[in-house]
């Protein structure tokens, strides 16, 4: 038997006191959702066919709001940056860049980034098992069912996580119930090594997160009502609504057997070689129009809808609804979202990897995710965004031309600005050491003499630096050539050396080894002297 739990729902008024029953609908806990009155006042509701109305759970325009936040953001290539002292950055080949690009062996970047952020999205919660090799460095990431696992506080506030519902790992069907089969199968790791990504949490639980979609229960639970309305009206679209009235008095048997008929007659789109019905013995049909009611449905989706689209942060526009956007271009849009939930989603996965792999954050070294694969598509904006950051000197050509995969070209290494763009300062100076312009009156040939008369000063200026510079360049040729001296000198002042320290060496070997020799002649001698005394064989026969 499931366990249930009936709960009043929000909107429906309470009447009764407390203790006494109330009507439907209930909110019912596992599985969670809404249960409408005329299904509720069954307890084996479930066996009879009906399932709560999640709340929680997908419908089309929650599934494509999460789709769009976990397909962009598994676009965008993670890269690990540190921070240079002259205010650059430089990529980092990291074991957290190494593990990103490949985190396991049945996983790729875009599959573990768009299961982590539909795991926040639905769940709250993301945990991955970070396994570390024997430099202890992280190099693969598992993901685990988010239902499934939670963290745990244990003794002087230490934090573990107790993970379960990877079947590679555990070699389980993956099933919601085949992790409380068997409870062995779960993994207790520490903080350390369980890369834990959670949204909003509530108060005094900060080691839960709560998925957003909890806040939009109403337009969701009213979005599956409004879905199994339109699939009855549609169903029955080959019979029109209405009742069929008579003056005779009919028996409830006779009632049965003439609806029977009717349907059988008349089945509407599930038979389309039927007719209509013939009516006879004054039978009448009489048609019921549309209530105004159900022709507002379509508004009352699109309410839902947007309430949806409020709770997420999704522009509709993201989804294709183009009527309903203001914004002039594609990266207009995305700019907007992100700056919005689109935004604080990356930077929020950002952080948890900053956190996880250990490093400092922004913006001394960290972990980013790189939106400016987002732009892949709109060639005319990347290309209008590049030209004007190189014509403004913030990037050099080659760094504009790395940035599309282009290969470096001659003198593109350095940015570059046009010469009219001078500071204020350099402004002042160039007016100060301006010539003088001619004055009014001059003849041409005075003219002419100033000109001449100018381009000799010039001339004259111009050999007086080249002068100081071929002396300056004699002056460098003879501290070259001395400093060159000094190196031979000094060379050779350590071959001398080098040479003198073996020729001791050698030396010293051949004085230890004479001494040597002459221990041994002597210890030699000494044995000799030894053998001397001792008495002869004929001297022991005697």
């Amino acid at each position: 038997m499931k366990p249930r739990v009936r709960i009043p729902a929000t909107s429906q008024p309470v009447k009764a006191v407390e203790g006494e029953p109330r009507d439907g609908p209930w909110l019912v806990s596992w599985p969670d959702g809404l249960l409408p009155d005329s299904w509720g006042k069954s307890w084996n509701f479930w066996q009879m066919g009906h399932d709560p109305i999640d709340g929680i759970g997908s419908v089309a325009v929650v599934e494509a709001c999460v789709n769009a936040y976990a397909q962009t953001i598994a676009q965008c290539p993670a890269t690990h940056w540190r921070a240079l002292p002259d205010g650059g950055r430089e990529r980092v080949n990291s074991a957290a860049y190494r593990v990103l690009k490949h985190p396991n062996d049945y996983m790729s970047r875009s599959d573990l980034i768009y299961q982590l952020v539909r795991d926040l999205f639905y769940h709250g919660n993301s945990y991955h098992l970070g396994r570390r090799n024997l430099r202890y460095e992280v190099d693969s990431l598992h993901p685990f069912d988010p239902r499934r696992s939670k963290a745990i506080v244990g003794e002087a506030e230490s934090v573990w996580y107790e993970l379960d519902g990877n079947s590679v790992l555990q070699g389980d069907n993956g099933g919601f119930f085949s992790g409380y089969a068997n409870a062995r199968q779960r993994l207790l790791v520490p903080a350390r090594d369980c890369l834990h990504v959670k949204l909003q949490t509530e108060k005094g639980e900060y080691l839960k997160g709560l998925s957003p979609l909890r806040h939009a229960t109403d337009a969701i639970i009213a979005q599956r009502m409004i879905g199994q309305r339109l699939i009855a009206m549609f169903a029955s679209m080959g019979k029109p609504p209405g009742v069929i009235e008579t003056s005779l008095n009919l028996t409830a048997s006779q009632i049965s057997e003439l609806r029977a008929k009717i349907n059988e007659t008349w089945r509407g789109v599930d038979d389309i070689n039927s007719g209509p019905p013939i009516l006879t013995n004054g039978l009448q049909f009489k048609g019921i129009s549309m209530t105004a009611q159900e022709a507002e449905l379509a508004n009352a989706s699109k309410l839902t809808q947007d309430q949806i689209f409020m709770c997420l942060g999704v522009p509709p526009a993201i989804l294709g609804q183009t009527d309903r956007s203001s914004y002039g271009s594609t990266e207009a849009l995305i700019q907007s979202w992100l700056s919005s939930g689109l935004g604080f989603v990356i930077d929020h996965v950002e952080t948890a990897l900053d956190q996880f792999f250990d490093l400092d954050g922004f913006p001394e070294e960290y972990i980013e995710l790189d939106t400016r694969a987002l732009l892949r598509p709109m060639e005319k904006d990347r290309y209008d965004a590049l030209s004007k950051a190189v014509i403004s000197g913030i990037m050099s050509p080659n760094e504009a031309r790395n940035s599309e995969d282009l290969p470096d070209v001659p003198y593109g290494d350095e940015p570059r600005v046009q010469q009219q763009v001078v500071p204020l300062s350099a402004w002042e100076v160039g007016r100060q050491e301006a010539p003088a312009a001619p004055t009014a009156g001059k003849s041409a040939h005075e003219l002419d003499a100033i000109s001449a008369r100018a381009r000799s000063e010039e001339r004259a200026t111009l050999k007086t630096a080249l002068d100081e510079m071929k002396a300056e360049v004699a002056t460098l040729t003879k501290e070259h050539s001395a400093r060159l001296g000094e190196l031979r000198g000094l060379r050779q002042q350590y071959a001398r050396q080098q040479a003198d320290g073996i020729r001791r060496e050698v030396t010293a070997s051949r004085q230890a080894e004479r001494e040597e020799i002459e221990t041994l002649r002597a210890e030699m001698e000494a044995l000799k002297r030894a053998l001397a005394t001792v008495p002869k064989r004929e001297e022991y026969s005697r």
